[in-house]
């Protein structure tokens, strides 16, 4: 039986175009859904076996829906990670330049917004659930639409590219990752990371301190730190660490041990290897 790997579509997303490049032609079966959290409930009800979705932009930060979906809502693995340059064009019927509104993902949008306030000051922006769904919507507007999406959404949908290489910065790049219902197995050779999740009594001086002093003491490098609401009150939060390496280094696994031992609530979210591109 094919594995089926959800991600957001529709067809032309940039997710699609992730799960194109990592898995293997044959051995899968793509689902596209309207939204990522979408996704993510999919893969916890069993409907899927796993689903990439985005976590992360390079301009913009986080992505907000992942993370609080995974914290709060499913009891999911993160099994890899996958950082892909993502390159926005402005899609249009035509070379028309009379373009009055201008409609993709809102973080495509973010990722483009000086390039795009430079091109078209008087356009409105309009965020929509996807890229691939701008490209659609421009396809059957009166022609006064763009779209920022990929080339491949403009090959699909049948628009021409007003402008390539959009992005207000040329190092743009999406880290994505997989969730899985079970963790991913023992470590590979390579880079290999660990996230976890949890809340800490912030009502106490220091409680933050001294959770990234037992990662500092044992020589555990953190790449990454995110607050979030913990929904339990205003003021109150809960904290993503991102950790360099896997469980199976015994610093690791001590740190991780001493800090859950610091929280009210804590969630592994597993070690995986991690990728530039294409598996």
């Amino acid at each position: 039986m094919l594995k089926t790997v959800g991600y957001l579509g529709p067809q032309g997303t940039y997710s699609e175009e992730i799960v194109l490049n990592l898995y293997n032609k044959g051995e899968f079966r793509p689902i596209p859904f309207i939204a990522i959290d979408a996704a993510i409930r999919a893969v916890a009800a069993g409907e899927i076996d796993e689903c990439i979705v985005p976590v992360e932009n390079s301009l913009e930060g986080s992505v907000n829906i992942t993370l609080d979906t995974i914290a709060h809502d499913v009891s999911l693995f993160i099994t890899k990670e996958v950082v892909y340059p993502v390159r926005h064009n402005l899609l249009a019927q035509t070379s028309s330049r009379s373009i009055t509104t201008i409609v993709s993902h809102p973080q495509a949008l973010a990722q483009c917004r000086k390039t795009l306030a430079a091109m078209y000051p008087h356009a409105q922006v309009k965020p929509v659930d996807s890229t691939a769904e701008a490209a659609r919507l421009t396809a059957a507007s009166d022609g006064s639409y763009a779209a920022v999406g990929s080339s491949k959404a403009g090959e699909i949908y049948g628009l021409t590219v007003l402008a390539a290489d959009i992005q207000d910065n040329a190092a743009n790049s999406t880290r994505f990752i997989c969730l899985e219902r079970q963790p991913a197995g023992p470590a590979a050779a390579g880079k290999c990371k660990t996230s976890l999740v949890c809340q800490i009594n912030g009502e106490r001086p220091g409680r933050l301190y001294n959770i990234l002093q037992e990662f500092a003491q044992r020589d555990v490098n953190l790449t990454r730190i995110e607050s979030r609401p913990a929904r339990t009150g205003l003021g109150m939060y809960i904290f993503f660490f991102d950790i360099e390496g896997s469980l199976a280094e015994v610093n690791i696994a001590a740190a991780i041990n001493a800090v859950k031992m610091k929280c009210l609530w804590y969630k592994n979210l597993g070690s995986y290897p991690t990728y530039n591109g294409a598996k």
